[in-house]
């Protein structure tokens, strides 16, 4: 009789084991996202020389996970092109529709949140001393497992004081 006891309880295991699995699969499965960047970052102008820094906003998904993590293969990258005499003239070289003679990139090193889940990533892009006046196209991007998201912004580059 003891051995017809212990039979079930050891069919009831595995199934005990299966469910306090899945919710620390679904857990690891829940990734953060980044978008560009707080207003402050982009409503203001900049000078030769200075260093443009890009805070990422951070976005959780619509119902967090306990502790949402990024993604391993997360990787933000940001740069800038420019300068460009009107935001006319970079929309329509973002469009493809103007060709424009002498832009430079200015680029950051990409950002990988997956080593510090728990802070806000940053970029950085120095501007050049002798960066021209004008207006810069700021693109930014998202890239997981082969995914990419991104976006433009435009910043504004005056002549030194």
């Amino acid at each position: 009789m003891k051995a017809y006891r212990a039979l079930p309880l050891a069919l009831l295991f595995p199934l005990l084991a299966a469910c306090v699995v899945s919710p620390v699969e679904e857990v690891a499965a829940s990734t953060l996202t980044y978008s560009c960047c707080e207003t402050a970052d982009v409503e203001r102008s900049y000078q030769p020389g200075q260093t443009f820094t890009l805070n990422w906003v951070v976005e959780s998904p619509d119902e967090p996970p306990v502790t949402p993590t990024p993604g391993p293969g997360v990787e933000l990258t940001a740069h800038l092109i420019g300068p460009f005499e009107s935001v006319e003239q970079l929309t329509a070289h973002a469009m493809g529709t103007l060709t424009v003679p002498g832009l430079v990139t200015y680029p950051a090193e990409p950002v990988r949140p997956a080593d510090a889940p728990d802070r806000r990533p940053v970029s950085t892009i120095v501007i050049a001393p002798d960066a021209g006046p004008g207006y810069y196209n700021l693109i930014s991007s998202m890239a997981d497992q082969g995914n990419a998201v991104g976006g433009e912004s435009v910043i504004q580059v005056v002549p030194a004081d």
